[in-house]
């Protein structure tokens, strides 16, 4: 097995250096080896490791998802149900998420609709964000 240096796994999945630092750091992956001065060294199978980690992140999942999904697919033999569990899980923050977008792409349609290009004294953009009636935390 070739070792690969942590500056090449980077470049072969997409990442940056610091980022497979953290993950390291965290225990998502581990160095195939250490150089006698101490750099890190890397197998082929930590770049598709790191190539799946990449591809969760930009599907949403976070670092504990991502954890379970990696310990699932490090046993193949086991049932694929609690995978199934935990991309049912995303999709279901990602339709909360995208009923949020929706009332906010509202919200700011309505807001720009009403805009009258006069000053900023009758600017309805101003008048909808000074109007704190409809913000979540407020008190």
């Amino acid at each position: 097995m070739a070792a690969i240096a942590i500056g090449k796994l980077a470049e072969i999945a997409a990442t940056k250096v610091q980022t497979i630092r953290y993950y390291e750091e965290i225990g998502l992956i581990r160095p195939f080896a250490r150089t006698e001065g101490g750099h890190r060294l890397y197998g082929p199978e930590d770049a598709s490791r790191l190539k799946f980690i990449r591809h969760s992140r930009e599907l949403g999942f976070g670092i504990e998802e991502i954890r379970g999904l990696l310990e699932l697919s490090d046993h193949p033999e086991t049932s694929c149900s609690a995978a199934d569990a935990i991309a049912r899980a995303q999709l279901e923050q990602v339709e909360i998420r995208l009923e949020k977008l929706k009332a906010l792409r509202k919200e700011l349609k309505r807001m720009v609709d009403e805009c009258e290009h006069g000053r900023v004294s009758q600017c309805k953009v101003i008048a909808v964000l000074s109007d704190h009636r409809h913000c979540g935390g407020d008190h």
